[in-house]
């Protein structure tokens, strides 16, 4: 589970300070549920509201994600990632991870300070202490955010194999989330079939993938660039996070970008 949310690792109507429209606002909720074949291993939901942070206002997203039935009874999991944003830069100011699996339990807080620096961003880590960045760095959450505001509004540019990455900041480390475009395809979900634009993240061979091409994300091919589906391709078999319901979406799914 705790890998499925890592990849998984993901919202108003109004104006980032470039004046572009915004793919998502607060109020959007995504509900999923975790399929290992035939058989349902956990659900997980994705959800971002108005909140405050040191008396400004942010954008509070949180993904969820846990076992249920025969997995919740022998491998009990909780995951919780949020990230607390900036509305007009759309990068983290506090980051949290949250993680229970079995008896392993982590969580940590990381602060980012954008502004200090001109050409740095400064975290402050929990369980490691403070850390120089690059600039505009983002954290797990936020970079999907940030995907789906300032990439995928641009498909006609990307061509199959195009490769867009985003550095972020993830278990105390630099992660680059490399995102490799494959083309559209219409999905079957749960709440309906959806055309999408597909991704391949760039995966590490190794102990649970066996090419770097193991993952997929289908992301709505409208104004709300949804992710929709996730598929995991390891060597015990194959997971899916498919979408079963959603609500606070600004456009209505389906609804073409042209």
């Amino acid at each position: 589970m705790r890998r499925l949310l890592i990849i998984l690792p993901v919202i108003m109507i109004s104006f980032s300070a470039n004046g572009q429209v915004k793919s998502y606002k607060p109020g959007e909720k995504v509900n999923y549920v975790v399929q290992y074949g035939p058989i349902t291993g956990g659900t997980g939901a994705l959800e971002l509201t108005s909140d405050t942070f040191k008396g400004r206002e942010v954008w509070h997203s949180k993904i969820l994600g846990k076992t249920t039935g025969l997995a919740d009874v022998v491998f009990k999991v909780l995951d919780v990632y949020e990230s607390y944003m900036d509305p007009e830069t759309e990068l983290p100011v506090k980051s949290i991870r949250n993680i229970r699996e079995g008896r392993y339990r982590n969580y940590n807080v990381v602060l980012f300070d954008h502004k200090s620096r001109a050409d740095s961003a400064i975290l402050n880590s929990d369980l490691t202490g403070i850390h120089i960045t690059q600039p505009r760095i983002h954290d797990i959450l936020s970079c999907f955010y940030y995907f789906r505001n300032h990439i995928l509004p641009y498909e006609d540019s990307l061509k199959e194999g195009s490769l867009i990455t985003v550095m972020t900041w993830f278990t105390d480390e630099l992660y680059p989330v490399r995102m490799r475009y494959v083309g559209t395809e219409v999905v079957k979900t749960k709440a309906g079939r959806i055309k999408c634009y597909k991704f391949n993240p760039v995966t590490e061979k190794g102990r649970l993938f066996k090419t770097e091409e193991d993952v997929s994300f289908w992301f709505s091919a409208d104004k709300n660039f949804l992710p929709v589906k996730i598929r995991f391709d390891i060597f015990v078999g194959a997971f899916t996070v498919e979408m079963v319901n959603y609500e606070g979406l600004i456009y209505p799914l389906g609804t073409n970008t042209k």
